[in-house]
C-alpha cells in the first residue's frame, strides 16, 4: 500500500527543499534570496549607493519619532512564515526589542510594519510579490519608497479576498510629502533617486 502525501504535505516538504537550498548558497552566491508563494526570488546585484541611502534615512527618521521600545532594524534575520511557505527579508522591520529576542527567524505577525526601497533590478518583487506576501503573513504596514520615480505607498488594513488576505488601503506619496507610516509621521525630502 502506497499513502501520497497530501497538498499541505507536498507544500511542506518543497518549502524545507527551497529553504535548505537557500541556506546551503547563502556564502556561495551573491545576492539576496527570498522565498516567496511563486518559488525562490534571486536578487543578484547587491544594493546601491541610492538604496542604502534610502534605507539609513528612513530607518533614523522612524526612530526618532517611534517609542523607545521599537526599532526600525535593517540587519537579519529574516521573517519567515513556514505555514505560509514565505520567507522575506525586508529592508527595515519596525519590531519591538523583545520580539526580536528570538532563535531563528522573526514571527512576521510580531511586525508593525515592513518598509521596502524598491529595487532598481527587480522593482516587481516589491511592487507585486511582497505586495501579496505581506498581508499573507499578516504584516499590517507595508511602506514602499522608489527611487525610480521618486514616490512610494503605504498600504494597510488587511482584508480577506477570494485570493487571500490583501491590503485594502493605499495611500500614495511624492518625495518632499511627510508620510505616515503606521501612526508615525516621517518627512521624505532629501531621499536620493536612482541615476
Amino acid at each position: 500500500m502506497t499513502i501520497a502525501p497530501d497538498d499541505a504535505q507536498r507544500d511542506a516538504l518543497l518549502y524545507r527543499a527551497m529553504r535548505d537550498f537557500i541556506q546551503s548558497m547563502d556564502d556561495t552566491l551573491p545576492g539576496k534570496f527570498e522565498i516567496t508563494k511563486e518559488g525562490i526570488v534571486h536578487d543578484m546585484l547587491a544594493p546601491v549607493g541610492p538604496h542604502e541611502l534610502t534605507v539609513l534615512r528612513v530607518r533614523k527618521r522612524l526612530e526618532k519619532v517611534m517609542p523607545e521600545e521599537l526599532v526600525a532594524h535593517t540587519g537579519t534575520p529574516d521573517v519567515e512564515g513556514e505555514t505560509q511557505g514565505i520567507m522575506r527579508h525586508p529592508d527595515i522591520m519596525v519590531i519591538a526589542e523583545e520580539d526580536m529576542e528570538v532563535e531563528g527567524s522573526f514571527d512576521p505577525r510580531a511586525l508593525v510594519a515592513a518598509v521596502e526601497v524598491v529595487s532598481r533590478s527587480n522593482p516587481d518583487n516589491d511592487w507585486v510579490g511582497k505586495m501579496r506576501d505581506y498581508p499573507l503573513l499578516g504584516i499590517p504596514v507595508y511602506a514602499l519608497f522608489d527611487p525610480r520615480s521618486a514616490s512610494g505607498a503605504v498600504l494597510s488594513g488587511i482584508h480577506d479576498t477570494p485570493l487571500g488576505p490583501r491590503y485594502s488601503v493605499r495611500k500614495d506619496f511624492v518625495y518632499g510629502e511627510d508620510v505616515a507610516i503606521g501612526e508615525w509621521i516621517i518627512p521624505t525630502q532629501d531621499l536620493p533617486r536612482y541615476p
